[in-house]
């Protein structure tokens, strides 16, 4: 089957995309406006785009009338941002804060979110992540009703117990991450996993 997406509709091509590239991993941002106000959402367009600067991409959808929900009028408004992973045991918390919520809510207070200060920017870290990042926006790029942005990562915590601090090992599976599946409500644990190694030329 051939879909000549210029002919479908917005909301079917989000149906066809968001079903059949996945898994997704959870960009569980918190932001907090210029007046102090918090926020916390989890976006499932994110990827990690480079090393070198190390940037993070996230797309955020804006509300059907092109209005910025609160994370991207944040970001957009004071440049700062903390990405946090998500783990099982925080999947109804995040979940939680997917709740459409009016304009200034903060879902930090409203899922019982325990926080913990970042160290170069102003918005707060998930005290029970895995993995947080601070960053500072690096771009961005209004595409449609999404919003696109890169930001540079400042700061990468990552809970002791995760990490061989000599080797710089990360135990990934230990962390029980979780990400987005396809359709309403479905997610996925990281425990069937295969592997490969990558080919040399050489030993062919």
């Amino acid at each position: 089957m051939e879909f000549d997406f210029s002919q479908v509709a917005g909301p079917d091509r989000y149906k066809l995309m968001a079903a059949s590239i996945t898994p997704r991993p959870i960009a569980w941002i918190t932001s907090q406006s210029a007046q102090g106000g918090r926020n916390a959402a989890p976006y499932s367009f994110f990827a990690m785009m480079s090393a070198e600067p190390p940037l993070v991409a996230i797309g955020l959808m804006r509300r059907p009338d092109g209005t910025y929900k609160d994370s991207a009028a944040n970001i957009l408004e004071t440049g700062e941002f903390v990405v946090n992973l998500v783990a099982e045991h925080d999947a109804e918390a995040m979940n939680l804060t997917c709740i459409d919520a009016p304009p200034g809510e903060d879902e930090i207070a409203l899922a019982g979110i325990e926080t913990a200060p970042s160290t170069a920017i102003a918005p707060p870290r998930i005290a029970t992540a895995p993995v947080s990042m601070e960053c500072r926006l690096y771009n961005s790029m209004d595409a449609g009703l999404s919003t696109i942005v890169l930001g540079e990562v400042l700061r990468f915590h990552i809970q002791d117990r995760f990490i061989d601090t000599q080797k710089l090992h990360v135990d990934t599976l230990a962390m029980g991450l979780i990400a987005r599946m396809h359709g309403a409500g479905w997610y996925t644990r990281s425990t069937d996993l295969l592997q490969m190694a990558r080919p040399s030329w050489a030993d062919r």
